[in-house]
């Protein structure tokens, strides 16, 4: 009666607790989602990324991360920078202007919102008249020059954000210098661009849309050259020296201009429309670098032929008689170009070409002959094929870390070697104590294996499965392919894929056994892989076997998709990973379950018809369970088919109404039923079983606290046979004297199958066949999903890893004492004695919070004081999304988090924790947030930003309270921790 009684306060066990369990959420993994604007400071250089959700998030050197968020959730339009400071000004979609700066704050800095404003018209003025469409912050640092729609350009000082009217360039001023006879043909209509003049801090150029473009002189207000463009502009660009600049425009060309003292009104000096003469694109944005020998680079964001690549987004490079149209497979947000910006610089030499887009952010290195893409550190794009699974594998060997590496190392090949040119700041975060692998799966087949050891999630190599089976696409096909003789020279680049050859192609399950280098991968037309790592490339036969999993079964019909074709012969397989035998279930169903025991060579497999045993070293099925009940008939249309049975939907509902009214009548009457569990063992009687119900039952009705009533699920319900959760342990099964290795199966009508096995020694493995026989099975009472199995040991430890034991990384499991099963489901954990499985010990979670329970693993929590101290616990996810600690054995609940809103059904549903208490899920299509529950493991950004030493400036400034230098000085960077709404749904 005593596990019934609340526990009291422990105030030693209180204090232990603060001690083990912390939660954070530390950073965010992959690029960021629906990105809309980008800025970079080549004084910082540091680059920014604003999100349509108002995120801004700065990157420098792998390792330097800083965030914030906009209070209104409202769109970033525009990031600048200000010159030579460690701030910077965004431009929302609400017209509001933010001020962030880097601050220091007890010994650490922090990027605060220092102010934020509006500008406002006078009173009935149209919402045109101060809406803000350019943004120029000036070198004096001073001051922020706002164009606007109206074609007024008004002056704020900088940091109070406050007007100066009397500075405010009005249209009506610029246009009085304006030939008449172009005044009358075009208005100013809204500032397009403001650029500042390179050598002369005192004069601005103003682009307006309509194509006028005037040189504005500050110090006696008064325009001193006006350039008159006959096509509407998109952007300028200033040439180093300030002598010329240059105009892109709607119609797709560009115009070179003079600036000179003697002519006021100068000529085009040169009009060109690089991919005419039909009719172009727009060219967005420009660039004009010069370089030592004389040949510059334009580079340019759009311009192509509209009716043949309209639909193209493109940036050209051109540098003398190179020329290539880089062609992203998403829309480009903003570019920039990463070039000298040392004020005594003659050239601009530019080395690395940023392009944001839509999905994907892609640099490319402009030092090198071909201009190849560089890897990127960071920014990955998780999504370049939706992820459809993943799988976290802690503390890696070192030598099956190298040997991953060195298989990525050789796809990289057409990747440049040029340091990552964004390198701002310093990380000064310790050294990761662990090598970790984040193995993320894709609706294209492919695996991809990522370094989750820090605060950078860096690909380390990526696994294709494509290769064994026919599609439509050829794996040979070069993706990248570069037309030299085509007109407009196009190169694909990017990794940005979304479209799949084929949705079966899907990987729904991955097993890496990092001791033995095997790795299990299983797919959605029910295909399991089993593949070894090998340091070569290879070329051999994919071994096949098919596992019938209705073979004892009548009148079932499969009305799914259809199986992969196999490719006939020999293939040929990169280094790396490499498949040895497939496994094919029939029906091809989406696999739901994989194990995988590399000490034994079993892999076990299940779906919604059933599982099964696959012995990989002789390439034998050792056999398969059925578990399909008659009326799992949505069991057999398969995930990819679209038909729907309203009429069965709704006689389901109405049978569960009826059910309900039934079983509330028989707990009135006082009757009770064996429907708690049920098991078939040869050594455990019904009256046993019985009498053992009762007695239990009788305790929860007259001292269990105040629970929610749960009804009863019924056989009927479908997919009550599809499994959830495998598990092998080699643990008491048939009796308390001998143990011998078996498979646990559980499936979402709550039943759970156990199997004993015999694998004969190492000298016999291949002679002889690995047999199994079932030897339990259990009936959880409301027939709630089997969401986990555990074996705990004599001394309740969890049974360790295949081979963990055999590489001194674990002791061996107690096997003296009785070992215990724990079985989750979605609605209770509970505890069974074993051999006998007798019920020992329960906790309903959702009779007593409410809530299902979505996820479980087994995690070390180490405490923060001592070394000397860990526990294992369960780390438990519900529907609600938060995260709750549970203690073993006694199944204690220890601490509550809430991590994900309830809303978010893909991010729980996408949410792994690792074997020592942290966690990923995805908080986007393309992000995983990461976080902890430990206080000992915790990986979030700690960085140091350098502000280098300014000795000159580019020009000289005649303002008051203008500085020759700016002294050195340090500070340090920590992770701004944001609560955040996204918006977004699958």
């Amino acid at each position: 009666m005593r596990r019934f009684l609340r526990p009291g306060h422990d105030p030693v066990r209180e204090r232990l607790k603060r001690d083990l369990f912390q939660f954070n959420k530390t950073v965010e993994h992959g690029f960021p989602h629906q990105p809309s604007a980008l800025g970079y400071s080549p004084f910082l250089r540091l680059m920014a990324i604003g999100t349509r959700s108002g995120a801004i998030k700065l990157y420098g050197a792998p390792g330097v991360e800083f965030m914030g968020l906009h209070e209104e959730n409202n769109t970033v339009m525009q990031i600048h920078f200000i010159p030579d400071q460690c701030q910077l000004v965004t431009l929302l979609d609400d017209n509001s202007l933010h001020l962030w700066s880097l601050k220091q704050h007890s010994g650490a800095s922090e990027l605060r919102e220092e102010h934020r404003f509006t500008l406002k018209g006078p009173p009935g003025s149209p919402p045109s008249a101060t809406q803000v469409t350019a943004v120029l912050p000036h070198s004096s640092r001073e001051v922020l020059y706002l164009g606007t729609e109206s074609g007024n350009i008004f002056v704020v000082e900088l940091p109070s954000f406050r007007v100066v009217e009397d500075r405010t360039i009005t249209s009506e001023a610029v246009l009085q210098r304006v030939p008449e006879d172009y005044c009358n043909r075009r208005s100013c209509e809204l500032v397009e661009a403001l650029r500042e003049h390179p050598k002369n801090p005192d004069q601005i150029l103003i682009g307006y849309s309509r194509g006028l473009i005037v040189l504005w002189d500050l110090q006696n207000n008064k325009v001193t050259h006006h350039f008159l463009g006959s096509q509407q502009l998109e952007n300028l660009y200033w040439q180093r020296d300030g002598s010329k600049f240059i105009s892109c425009h709607y119609d797709g060309s560009y115009t070179q201009w003079p600036v000179s003292s003697d002519n006021r009104h100068p000529e085009p000096l040169e009009n060109f429309v690089p991919y005419g003469p039909f009719p172009c694109k727009a060219i967005s944005k420009i660039y004009w670098q010069t370089t030592k020998n004389g040949l510059p680079y334009i580079i340019f964001q759009g311009g192509m032929p509209r009716a043949s690549y309209g639909d193209r987004h493109s940036i050209s490079v051109v540098h003398g008689s190179q020329q290539i149209a880089f062609d992203f497979t998403s829309r480009v947000i903003d570019f920039f170009i990463i070039f000298s910006s040392e004020p005594t610089a003659e050239f601009d030499d530019p080395s690395a070409m940023v392009v944001l887009a839509e999905e994907e952010l892609v640099v490319i290195d402009l030092k090198t002959a071909g201009w190849p893409a560089v890897h990127p550190p960071y920014l990955a794009s998780l999504h370049c094929s939706a992820i459809t699974c993943s799988h976290h594998v802690s503390n890696i060997p070192l030598k099956l870390w190298e040997r991953i590496i060195s298989a990525g190392s050789k796809q990289n090949i057409h990747y440049s070697s040029m340091p990552w040119p964004i390198d701002g700041g310093t990380n000064i975060a310790p050294d990761p104590p662990q090598r970790d692998l984040l193995l993320t799966g894709h609706e294209d087949g492919t695996v991809r294996f990522w370094d989750a050891s820090g605060v950078c999630l860096h690909l380390l190599y990526k696994l294709s499965t494509v290769r064994v089976f026919l599609t439509d696409a050829d794996p040979n096909d070069n993706m990248n392919p570069l037309g030299e003789d085509e007109w407009p020279p196009l190169r694909k680049v990017g990794t940005f894929d979304p479209y799949s050859d084929d949705p079966r192609l899907g990987i729904q399950k991955i097993y890496l056994c990092k001791y033995s280098g095997y790795l299990a991968v299983a797919g959605t037309a029910g295909q399991v892989l089993v593949m070894e790592l090998n340091d070569e490339d290879a070329e051999h036969v994919v071994d096949h076997a098919e596992a019938d999993l209705l073979q004892d079964q009548e009148g079932y019909r499969w009305k799914g998709h259809e199986k992969l074709r196999t490719r006939d012969g020999p293939v040929r397989f990169e280094a790396g990973f490499q498949p040895f035998v497939l496994v094919q279930c029939q029906p091809p169903a989406v696999v739901t379950s994989l194990a995988l025991h590399s000490e034994w060579k079993l892999v076990a497999f299940g779906t919604s018809h059933g599982f099964g045993l696959f012995d990989h070293q002789q390439k034998r099925l050792v056999f398969v369970k059925c578990t399909l009940h008659p009326s799992d008939q949505l069991a057999l249309e398969g995930p990819l088919s679209r038909v729907k049975s309203l009429k069965k939907s709704l006689r389901q509902s109405f049978r569960r109404i009826r059910r309900s009214r039934v079983s509330g009548r028989k707990r009135r009457g006082g009757v009770l039923s064996f429907t708690a569990w049920s098991m078939q063992s040869p050594d455990y009687t019904v009256q046993e079983a019985n009498a053992k119900f009762d007695q239990d039952t009788l305790q929860e009705m007259e001292l269990a606290p105040v629970q929610r009533k749960i009804e009863a699920r019924s056989a009927e319900d479908s997919f009550t046979g599809f499994v959830r959760t495998l598990y092998f342990a080699d643990t008491f099964l048939r009796d308390s004297s001998r143990h011998c290795p078996s498979l646990w199966a559980g499936t979402n009508g709550g039943t759970v199958y156990a199997f004993c096995l015999r694998v004969p020694p190492a000298e016999r493995r291949m002679d002889e066949p690995v047999r199994a026989e079932q030897a339990k099975e259990i009936q959880l009472m409301h027939r709630a999903p089997v969401v986990g199995i555990l074996v705990l040991d004599g001394r309740s430890n969890p049974l360790p890893e295949p081979l963990e034991v055999a590489h001194d990384l674990s002791k061996s499991p107690d096997m003296q004492g009785s070992h215990q099963l724990l079985v989750v489901s979605e609605e209770q954990f509970k505890v069974f004695t074993l051999p006998k499985v007798s019920s020992k010990l329960k906790l309903k979670l959702t009779a007593l919070e409410g809530c299902r329970v979505r996820k479980v693993t087994v995690a070390n929590f180490g405490s923060c004081k001592t070394d000397d101290y860990s526990e294992n616990d369960l780390a438990v996810l519900t529907n609600l999304g938060d995260i709750q600690i549970i203690s073993l054995p006694f199944l204690k609940l220890q601490i509550r988090y809430p991590c994900i809103r309830k809303e978010d059904v893909s991010g729980i549903a996408s949410c792994v924790f690792t074997k020592y208490g942290q966690g990923f899920y995805l908080i986007s299509p393309s992000e995983f947030e990461r976080f902890s529950l430990s206080t000992k493991w915790l990986v979030e950004p700690r960085c140091v930003v350098d502000m280098p030493e300014v000795t000159s400036n580019n020009h000289v400034h005649n303002k008051s309270g203008m500085e020759n230098a700016v002294r050195k000085s340090s500070t340090v960077l920590w992770w701004h921790k944001v609560v955040k709404h996204w918006n977004w749904y699958p």
